[in-house]
């Protein structure tokens, strides 16, 4: 890449880092209210909320490979790459004192329950729960947030998109988490998750 390309790579690894903040605290939030819904403890959900906020830090070593890209034109190779992000997540947190609760359920989180998921292709009851119910907020706190290449999803749209697929999670859960998504609290936990941070400096983030 060239030097001169520098500046424009720094404001797109400083925007995934704001992307990342955002889409981890409403899936850490959503995660916390279902893991009650599925009968997790406060301490349980407490500790599923934390795995929630980090589960996706591994992505931030990639932004620099992937500059400038969005998932809707990755390769085939690219897409296997994307799919390490899971387990240099897991690798950059076996670095803190994360439980190994917090650390299956980060390196798991895209497991299937039909077994199709990465990286291990675990299937069924295998997948940690934490792992079951963070993979529907994940996907659910996606479709409903803006992203490069399309506008966010209505929450009715985002859960049919979702049943489509319904084979990739634990039908359990995913009941659970339909009785609670059009809850008046669970909408207005989503719209208090909405981070606006257009301007948030890097000097607020690092000792500049």
């Amino acid at each position: 890449m060239m030097v001169e390309d520098g500046d424009e790579l720094f404001n797109y690894m400083l925007n995934d880092l704001k992307g990342g903040i955002q889409h981890g605290v409403l899936v850490a939030n959503l995660s916390y209210a279902l893991g009650l819904a599925c009968g997790l403890s406060e301490e349980e959900a407490y500790e599923l909320k934390n795995a929630a906020m980090v589960h996706d830090v591994g992505k931030l070593k990639l932004s620099q490979y992937l500059y400038g890209r969005s998932y809707r034109n990755f390769s085939d190779e690219e897409m296997k790459y994307m799919r390490m992000h899971s387990k240099i997540s897991y690798d950059v947190l076996k670095k803190y004192d994360y439980s190994d609760n917090i650390m299956d359920v980060v390196l798991w989180h895209h497991e299937c329950f039909d077994g199709s998921g990465y990286p291990d292709n675990l299937k069924g009851d295998d997948i940690p729960l934490g792992a079951r119910i963070l993979k529907v907020t994940d996907e659910f706190a996606a479709l409903i947030s803006d992203r490069p290449y399309r506008k966010r999803f209505d929450i009715d749209t985002a859960v049919n998109i979702m049943i489509d697929e319904i084979k990739n999670m634990d039908m359990k859960v995913f009941i659970a988490f339909q009785r609670m998504i059009h809850e008046d609290s669970t909408l207005e936990l989503i719209e208090n998750s909405r981070l606006n941070l257009d301007d948030l400096d890097i000097s607020d983030i690092l000792d500049i």
